[in-house]
Order: C-alpha cells, then structure tokens, then sequence
C-alpha cells in the first residue's frame, strides 16, 4: 500500500543562499482568511484583540502579537497567519481556512531589498514600506502579497500552484543581484 504524506509547496526548492540573500519556505500551520460582515467591524476587532491580541489592520498595514500576525490582504480582508482562528470571530466575521492554498516563502539579507526590486512595482524604501508594511502586488507576473517583517525581510506570499515559478523568480533575480555586487575582472 502507497503511504501518502504531506509536502510544502516548496519541498525540494529551498533553501537557496545566493550573494548573501537567502530565500527559505516559511511554515504556514495555519493561515485564515477574515471578512467581516456589513456594520460588524467594530465587533470584529473587539473580537480580534480579546481572542488573540491583535487589531484590525488598515490598508498595506499589520497587526502582530507574538507568533500571530494579522496582514491586510485586500478591501475588507485581512489573513491570519500563525495562530488558528478563535470560534469566537466567526460571529463577527466570514472565516476560509486558506492553510493549503498558499506558498510562503521569506527573502532576507541586506540584498534582498535590490532582489525584490526586480519583481515587484513597490517603492521599497524605508520611508515607503516600514517593517509592518504589506501590499498585495505583483511579483514578476504573479498576484502575490509581499509584507515586511524585519529590516532586511520580506514574507512573500504567493498561490500554491505557482510555487514553483515564484521560487524560480526569486532565484533568478537573486543570481543578478549577485553577479552586479561581484567585482569586475581586471
């Protein structure tokens, strides 16, 4: 009888360490999209702050608390990665578990910055998308979610069925950040 067992959407992918970057696969356990109902938004983030710590998050911002983060993820959207939804939000909110819908990958060092700038139509400064900074953008030709979680850290968040492809983008644009940083031949 065949054993069936569970693989990461990146599984044999990562990790990958080019030039001083690194793109590794983030564990996701859980990832839930929240949606809360017409005129229950004020309910929702009560909700939200008393079952896990966190507020509801403005547009291309997050809230987090301790290994849960809450990321905007579109007009009256949010995902919450990290923690398993309470029971207790779903008076106040559509939950849709989306745990095995998406890949997650995260792009740090001091080049990945340069590397992201390849892929993505974002303004990446500090100034422009501080650590807590999220956006739902592209990334090469894919729909992705990119959010800041450290100084020199990206979570990278893109469809399962294109895990593949985003690892193959990130390399590549890894590999030309690395080949400009090298000195030239004499």
């Amino acid at each position: 009888m065949i054993e069936l067992k569970p693989l990461s959407p990146a599984t044999g992918l990562l990790p990958l360490d080019i030039g001083g970057v690194t793109l590794r696969e983030a564990e996701m356990a859980a990832l839930t999209l929240i949606a809360p109902y017409m005129g229950r938004e004020a309910q929702l983030t009560e909700a939200l702050e008393a079952a896990h710590g966190l507020g509801w998050p403005q547009a291309g911002e997050t809230s987090a608390s301790g290994a849960a983060r809450l990321i905007w993820f579109g007009r009256k959207q949010a995902v919450l990665v990290g923690a398993a939804a309470s029971a207790k939000l779903a008076a106040h909110a559509a939950l849709t578990d989306q745990s095995d819908a998406w890949s997650c990958v995260v792009l740090e060092g001091a080049g990945a910055r340069d590397v992201l700038a390849r892929l993505a139509p974002l303004d990446m400064r500090d100034v422009a998308f501080p650590v807590g900074a999220t956006a739902r953008t592209e990334v090469f030709h894919m729909a992705c979610s990119i959010t800041r979680i450290e100084a020199q850290s990206w979570q990278i968040m893109g469809f399962r069925s294109m895990a593949k492809t985003l690892v193959h983008d990130l390399q590549v644009a890894m590999e030309g950040v690395a080949a400009r940083a090298k000195p030239a031949l004499t």
